[in-house]
Formats: structure tokens, C-alpha cells, sequence
């Protein structure tokens, strides 16, 4: 039997090896081999038939160089936070082994720029400044001990930021108040949760709380207490909520200088867990009240998004098995179908611009 030739294919009928678009196509996916210039007039190295001409990998030799300097400014950045964060440490720890039975031996490194240490965590960036934070969870006792609220200090300079940051903030109202610097703002949800706390005097020289944070100026940020999260939470987190004081600053010159905030900080944990801040029943009322609005709020949002979910899958599957029944007709059937699908469509459009007038 002959052996017969197979037909030619659609393609290579259409593009026919030596065709402009067949060699296009071919260029695209195999480039052309690198050829070296004849004149070459720069500094070279050869070696029997290796030739090594620098002129040639200008290109490589500055993505080379970016890199090295990228890394040595990374070691050089990482080095610096190191040793910051090992000073202040160094510096804060007869303070912190006052306050604790345990104190850590040294730091925990998170990446270049985040230290942690048993008891909060301090954060150094590059940023306009080294921001340190203490973050303090109470435990079952003390929290149960605590009132719910969400009351904080703020520089004004930081209010459009923590507001982004922190949900638990969005709960509150800023004011101003008589006993702090004209450059911080309280974040309060009602008036008699504030006052309660300008009385307290945490420290153990009797320092009013609203003086002690005043005293951290210029290096305070914010001065916080909390029982929401900052990040919204989701309805099965909701039964999941910490109490927590949390404090923020900048890296101060001197640990001094923010001493008498930390040591009235501890001193004000003590006193919730205490049991020693307490506000009017109507205003314990009132912040229930908004915990439950707010808790219910997220609850039906999330039920909501689980509806639209459904509905969106089912939709999806419709369009699906619609999809796979065009594709069962012929051309024509699908031109028809096409068609009527237009006019119900218009149709529909036209009733509701009726409605409307």
C-alpha cells in the first residue's frame, strides 16, 4: 500500500514556514544569538579562545553594584537597630525587674527592624521615628476585675492615623482636656469614663495619671486602654476579647525620660486588676449598650456577606449551565437565542425607565 501524505493543517496553511508571520512568531521564541561587535576599542582579558571585555557588561556591572550596596545598607540599617534596641533594654531593665519576678535575659529578634521581649514588644523602624510600643494583656482575673472601655491619649498630630490604625478608637469622641498639654487630644467614649481616670495617681509619688503622661512629651504617641481589638473582628471573635493597655512612643534620648510613664503604667495595671476603676452604673449601662449594638452590627454584616456569597454562587452556576447549553446549539439556534435574550433585556430596561417616569 502507498503510503499516503498527510494533510496540511490549518495553521501551517495560513502560515507557511517561510511566511513574515511565521518568522515573527519564530523570532519571539527563540531570540537571536548575541553576536559581539567587530570594533571593540575597550580594555580586555583573553585567555587562548576565552576574551573577557567589561565594556561590553556595563549593564550587569551597575545591577552588580545596585545589590551591593542594597545589601550593605540593610546589614548597616540592621546593625544600628541591634544596638538601639540592646541600650534601651540595657537601660530599662532594672525598672522592668522591679515589676517582674522573671525578667527576660535579652531580646528576641523578629526580622531587621522588630524586638520582642517576654513581657511587650518594642518596634524599631525607619520612620520619621523609632516608635516603641508596650502592649499589656491582662489576664482572666484582672480583666474580669476591669470595666469595658476604650479611652486613650493621643498626640493631635497622630489623630488622622491612629484613627485609621485602631478600630477600638473609631468608638470614641476627641476632646480636649485642662489637665494635659495642648498638644494631646483624649479619645473617650463618654465623659465620666475620663474623669474617673484624670483622679487616678498610679504612681508611687502620687502623680497624677494625666501629669505622668504630659511628662512624656515629646516622645509620646499614644496612651491607650482598650477591650475591643484593633482590627474589626470577625462574629466568631467576638466572645474572644482582650483587655489590653497599650502604650506608644517614640525612641527617647534618654530612658529617663519616659520612666515616669512606664512606672505609672505598670502602677495602673495593678489598680485594674484591683478592681480600683470603677465608673457611674449609667455609664457601665451605656457602654453595654454600644457593645451590643456593635457586636449585633457585626454579626448581620457578616450574615449578610455569607447571603450575597450564596447568591453570587448562585449565579455563577447558572451562568455556567447556561453557558453549556449555548454551546449544545448550532449557530443559528444560538443567533436566535442571542436575539431573544437582547429583546427581553431591552424589554425589561424599557419598563423600568416607565417606572421611573
Amino acid at each position: 500500500m502507498a503510503g499516503s501524505v498527510p494533510a496540511p493543517s490549518a495553521f501551517s496553511e495560513r502560515y507557511p514556514p517561510d511566511s513574515p508571520g511565521f518568522q515573527a512568531m519564530a523570532s519571539l521564541l527563540v531570540p537571536a544569538p548575541y553576536s559581539l561587535p567587530e570594533q571593540y576599542d575597550g580594555w580586555q582579558l583573553s585567555w587562548k579562545f576565552l576574551v573577557f571585555r567589561p565594556a561590553i557588561l556595563r549593564v550587569q556591572a551597575c545591577l552588580v553594584l545596585a545589590l551591593l550596596v542594597y545589601v550593605s545598607l540593610s546589614l548597616y540599617g540592621r546593625a544600628i537597630n541591634v544596638r538601639k534596641a540592646d541600650d534601651f533594654y540595657s537601660a530599662l531593665l532594672p525598672l522592668l525587674s522591679r515589676q517582674f519576678s522573671k525578667p527576660t535575659t535579652g531580646l528576641i529578634s523578629d526580622g531587621p527592624s522588630d524586638f520582642f521581649y517576654l513581657w511587650s514588644a518594642y518596634d524599631l523602624r525607619y520612620e520619621p521615628f523609632d516608635a516603641l510600643t508596650f502592649d499589656i494583656t491582662l489576664d482572666s482575673d484582672a480583666a474580669a476585675a476591669t470595666p469595658d472601655f476604650i479611652w486613650a491619649v493621643v498626640r493631635k498630630s497622630e489623630l488622622a492615623l491612629i484613627r485609621d490604625q485602631r478600630w477600638d478608637l473609631t468608638f470614641t469622641r476627641t476632646a480636649d482636656h485642662a489637665g494635659l498639654d495642648s498638644t494631646l487630644a483624649v479619645m473617650s467614649e463618654f465623659a465620666d469614663v475620663t474623669e474617673t481616670l484624670a483622679k487616678l495617681a498610679p504612681s508611687s509619688s502620687s502623680t497624677p495619671l494625666f501629669t505622668l503622661i504630659s511628662s512624656a512629651l515629646p516622645y509620646l504617641r499614644v496612651f491607650s486602654i482598650t477591650d475591643q481589638p484593633e482590627e474589626r473582628p470577625s462574629a466568631s471573635a467576638l466572645s474572644n476579647k482582650l483587655k489590653r493597655v497599650i502604650l506608644t512612643f517614640n525612641l527617647p534620648d534618654d530612658v529617663d525620660n519616659i520612666s515616669p510613664l512606664l512606672e505609672g503604667t505598670f502602677a495602673l495595671v495593678d489598680l485594674l486588676a484591683a478592681g480600683k476603676v470603677n465608673f457611674r452604673p449609667e455609664t457601665r449601662a451605656k457602654i453595654k449598650k454600644v457593645r451590643d449594638g456593635v457586636e449585633k452590627a457585626v454579626r448581620e454584616d457578616e450574615e449578610k456577606d455569607k447571603r450575597e456569597e450564596v447568591l453570587e454562587d448562585r449565579r455563577a452556576a447558572k451562568r455556567k449551565a447556561e453557558e453549556a447549553r449555548m454551546a449544545k446549539l448550532s449557530p443559528a439556534e444560538q443567533k436566535k437565542a442571542l436575539e431573544r435574550e437582547r429583546k427581553r433585556a431591552l424589554k425589561k430596561s424599557q419598563g423600568k425607565l416607565v417606572r421611573k417616569v
